[in-house]
């Protein structure tokens, strides 16, 4: 984490180190904002890095006529792969015909009001495909003879998280992690906050606070104000099982239930197969967010009801779950609850400015919109400017988003391979997909794989971990192998306690 000082003047303190909150810091800070982020666990450690990894406008939010949230997301789809091509791809989704479901005509033009909502510069329409003739038929079931395909994206959530908290430190933002905000005094014109770490605590001055706490952003609301929500917020849990590859080919599947829900099922970290996500009302403890035995059986039985090859809870080799803190309206269901956000600004004082709800596509101009509320109070008048910026690493042809880093990635890719002949190619492909052109400060001046170190666990050199130490906020295993990484799926049994081990001895001997 950043060195936190006795005393921090800062035009905004930003409570809450998900993809809001570091969304927000990063563009404040790049208008010339003072800003300070705190973050009580780690970066993504909840919410952001539990999502089902898509950058999508959202096709089932136009059953509910959402369509202004539909075509915002879908105007930001191509705007985020531009400014990050390495964390993020394209991705084509395949959506099985079932005879119980809406006529194909219905779905079909759905699917035509998706293409056209908003301008698409490389990402491909949608088509019908008859599936017993399509390379993604072959794993489904003979029942499902016809089927249609469109477009959307995957991202890397919980590192998308991590390269605008980058962005935001480049451009002068404080980012303190594992620090929290313990105590508010607001008065006229600050607000006196104190923050609370391990190595003791630390009292910001600040001009203005964002509430980005996510889910707990309520109760914070009501810790620094008495205040409630003018919007209620509606906690929702969902849950995601990874289970061992279920197809051999790069499709993604959208499935519809009968009772309605939609499951996605997608290709995941070369091996595997991310079924997900839930949608379930939650009340519960929201550090202790965890997938039941019931949404485990239930996720199975969707996947079985579509592939040949059955999985059972046996079979899962890994879960993960997060709560979703979405704006209450008059939806009866969880999954009908709308994903838009909304701004709640307190101004009676010094300015606080409460984020309700949202969804990882349009976390860029939910931050865009949250400061262009606030830095006019701060008598800032800068304009927008992060959608003709890249996020650190995305610059691979030029310092200005393009559809080349998109569209010519494995081009670029080729290029990291000669640049670095002695790297093994599977190694060179994943720190490419997760620094991008920050690889150069990842190996600079190493010549070969002995100065990378010592591999600490399978796939993990002692260089990685020193990178991601002094440049990512990562201060133990599970920073490394579940969220800056997904190591964790292939390094082992007993990984984390030897790279724990490892970090500890390391911070000894600095």
């Amino acid at each position: 984490m950043d060195e936190p000082g006795g005393l921090i003047e800062t035009d905004v303190l930003v409570v809450g180190g998900g993809i809001n909150g570091a969304g927000i810091a990063r563009d404040a800070a790049g208008r010339g904002l003072r800003v300070t982020l705190c973050e009580k666990d780690d970066l993504a450690a909840h919410t952001s890095s539990a999502s089902s990894k898509l950058i999508h406008g959202g096709l089932r939010y136009l059953e509910h006529y959402e369509f202004g949230l539909v075509r915002k997301a879908l105007a930001e789809r191509e705007v985020l792969l531009r400014s990050a091509p390495h964390i993020m791809r394209p991705l084509r989704f395949v959506m099985p015909h079932d005879r119980g479901q809406r006529p194909a005509w219905l779905i079909r033009a759905g699917l035509y009001l998706y293409d056209t909502l908003a301008r698409r510069e490389f990402l491909p329409g949608s088509e019908a495909v008859a599936l017993r003739a399509h390379a993604a038929g072959v794993p489904l079931k003979e029942t499902f003879t016809r089927g249609f395909v469109y477009s959307d994206g995957w991202v890397d959530d919980a590192r998308l998280v991590v390269l605008n908290a980058i962005a935001a430190r480049e451009r002068g933002a404080t980012i303190l992690t594992r620090t929290t905000c313990s105590a508010l005094r607001r008065d006229a014109q600050h607000w006196t906050a104190t923050l609370t770490h391990a190595g003791g605590s630390t009292q910001v001055k600040a001009r203005c606070l964002v509430n980005a706490a996510g889910p707990w952003a309520a109760q914070f609301l009501q810790s620094a104000s008495s205040a409630r929500p003018r919007q209620a917020l509606r906690l929702i849990k969902g849950s995601h099982i990874v289970v061992p590859r279920l197809f051999e080919h790069d499709y993604a599947y959208i499935f519809q239930h009968p009772d309605g829900r939609i499951v996605f099922a997608m290709p995941y970290e070369h091996a595997f197969t991310l079924i997900g996500t839930t949608d379930l009302d939650y009340d519960g403890d929201l550090d202790s967010v965890a997938i039941t035995e019931r949404e485990v059986g239930y996720l199975c039985e969707l996947s079985n009801r579509y592939f040949k090859r059955a999985i059972a809870p046996a079979d899962v080799v890994w879960t993960y779950s997060g709560v979703r803190p979405l704006v209450e309206g008059d939806a009866t269901t969880a999954a009908a609850a709308t994903r838009d956000f909304r701004l709640d600004m307190d101004a009676d004082a010094a300015p606080m400015l409460t984020v309700l709800g949202g969804k990882i596509t349009t976390f860029r101009k939910l931050a865009e919109e949250a400061v262009d509320r606030i830095a006019p109070l701060l008598g800032n008048r800068s304009g927008a400017w992060t959608a003709a910026a890249c996020l650190p690493g995305g610059d691979l042809f030029g310092g200005k988003p393009s559809n080349r880093g998109v569209i010519e990635f494995g081009r670029w890719l080729d290029g990291v391979g000669r640049r670095y002949p002695w790297l093994p190619p599977p190694l060179a492909a994943r720190y490419a997909r997760a620094y991008g052109s920050r690889i150069e400060i990842l190996l600079a001046r190493r010549q070969g794989m002995h100065e990378l170190g010592p591999q600490i666990v399978p796939g993990l050199y002692a260089a990685e971990v020193d990178y991601l130490i002094e440049h990512e906020w990562a201060t133990c295993a599970a920073d490394i192998l579940w969220r800056r990484s997904k190591l964790g799926l292939h390094a082992g049994e007993g990984s984390a306690p030897l790279l724990d081990e490892w970090i500890a001895q390391r911070t000894r001997l600095a």
